[in-house]
């Protein structure tokens, strides 16, 4: 018989994974993907080491289910809802900038504790690959719509305008500004869409 979504052992096992999953999330923040392991997910979650394993088969499918585990954690669907409701490309260019200086500083910790080992875990490089697909798809739209409202600078086409996009969310960039020269998010958020409508659109 099909359990329902109301069935309090569903709501057991989503309460059981999604802790799994906040304390993979604390280990990297904390110890670095070298630390984690099924054990110490299990040791930290307060779950048998059986109990991971009902619920992830692999630290493989524990870290892939990572990503949309922080998405929905951190509101990445809210974050992101201005970008798509803009009434123009610029406004869009605009809202992904206040986007990105609000959401991306609060991932900081994981995405280095992830680039960290990228080059020698294929779980970590396979994360790594889901975060920057997921960022590149993003900057390919706006790239896209920039273009076809004919707000797109001359210098640019859509592939170049996207990979410049998407580089421009390197960690390193905010980690420098927010915690090298002391910016606060707003003042990021400000230079940042004053840095894409100089950089992106048609004058």
């Amino acid at each position: 018989m099909t359990r329902s979504i109301e069935d309090p052992r569903n709501a057991r096992s989503r309460r059981t994974r999604d802790a799994l999953l906040a304390a993979t999330r604390e280990i990297l923040e904390r110890d670095g993907f070298e630390a984690l392991t099924m054990t110490e997910v299990a040791r930290h979650a307060g779950v048998s080491r059986q109990g991971v394993y009902l619920h992830f088969a692999s630290r493989t499918e524990l870290v892939t289910a990572l990503f949309g585990f922080i998405a929905e954690q951190e509101g990445l669907r809210d974050s992101l809802a201005p970008v798509w409701a803009a009434p123009d490309s610029v406004s869009a260019l605009r809202a992904w900038a206040r986007h990105l200086a609000a959401y991306h500083p609060r991932l900081m910790t994981v995405d280095r504790a992830i680039d960290r080992v990228r080059h020698a875990d294929p779980d970590a490089a396979r994360h790594r690959a889901t975060v920057d697909e997921n960022q590149f798809r993003t900057c390919r739209r706006l790239a896209e719509r920039l273009h076809d409202e004919g707000r797109l600078a001359s210098h640019w086409t859509v592939e170049t305008a996207a990979d410049m996009l998407w580089g421009l969310i390197a960690t390193d960039i905010f980690e420098r500004l927010l915690s090298g020269r002391g910016w606060t998010p707003e003042a990021l958020a400000d230079h940042l869409v004053a840095l894409y409508e100089g950089t992106f659109v048609k004058k």
